[in-house]
């Protein structure tokens, strides 16, 4: 009797299942095929994209070659196609052109793209302290050496990757606004600071040793 019994139910949920399907057979098919073009549409997008910065990579070393060659102006033109791609050559692309444009001797231009960089929220950290560090220092001495000092302020922190160049650029500053004493501390503080490039603290020993004098 039990085979029985089992038999009926199988047959009904065979039964069930059908009716299921004549139900609601096209919605599943519908959703295997959305996710199938979902899926080839990320892996296309992914090789899209890999293709992507195989070109970008290429298109920016022809455009530091042509720099290198003393081909400025058709250099700074290919670094401002690819900072206009965007992508992850985007934000070198402008940094070498800003470069470009102050040693041809645009510092104005320069100092506007580093700005532009510092003020892009969709730019890493790290990019957005170096363009504030280059855009005061292309900017001195013309700029108001307050000014200068409250923007490099938060380079200066503890863990920045910038901080012993940002400090620099402070005494710098500091001179240019007469704060001796102060330029003096930051240097004397540099000479001792063992996380500074030797070429920084030996420069900073030196500008230090002048000050007491």
């Amino acid at each position: 009797m039990s085979d029985i019994f089992r038999e009926i139910e199988d047959e009904l949920r065979r039964d069930n299942l059908l009716k299921l399907w004549a139900r609601y057979g096209k919605y599943i098919i519908a959703a295997a095929i959305v996710v199938l073009v979902i899926a080839g549409g990320i892996v296309g997008w992914r090789d899209h994209l890999a293709a992507e910065r195989r070109g970008q990579g290429l298109e920016y070393s022809e455009a530091l070659a042509l720099a290198r060659a003393g081909k400025s102006e058709d250099a700074a033109k290919e670094f401002a196609l690819l900072a206009h791609q965007g992508g992850g050559y985007g934000v070198p692309a402008e940094f070498e052109r800003a470069e470009l444009l102050s040693a041809s001797g645009d510092r104005k231009a320069a100092i506007a793209i580093y700005d532009g960089i510092a003020a892009s929220s969709g730019v890493n950290a790290n990019f957005r302290d170096l363009a504030v560090l280059l855009s005061v220092m292309h900017g001195m001495p013309d700029a108001n050496p307050q000014t200068a000092i409250a923007r490099l302020a938060p380079l200066t922190a503890q863990g920045n990757p910038w901080r012993p160049s940002a400090l620099d650029l402070t005494a710098t500053a500091k001179l240019e606004a007469g704060d001796r004493a102060g330029a003096l501390a930051i240097y004397q503080q540099l000479t001792d600071d063992l996380a500074a490039p030797a070429g920084l603290r030996a420069r900073a020993a030196e500008l230090a040793a002048a000050l007491k004098s």
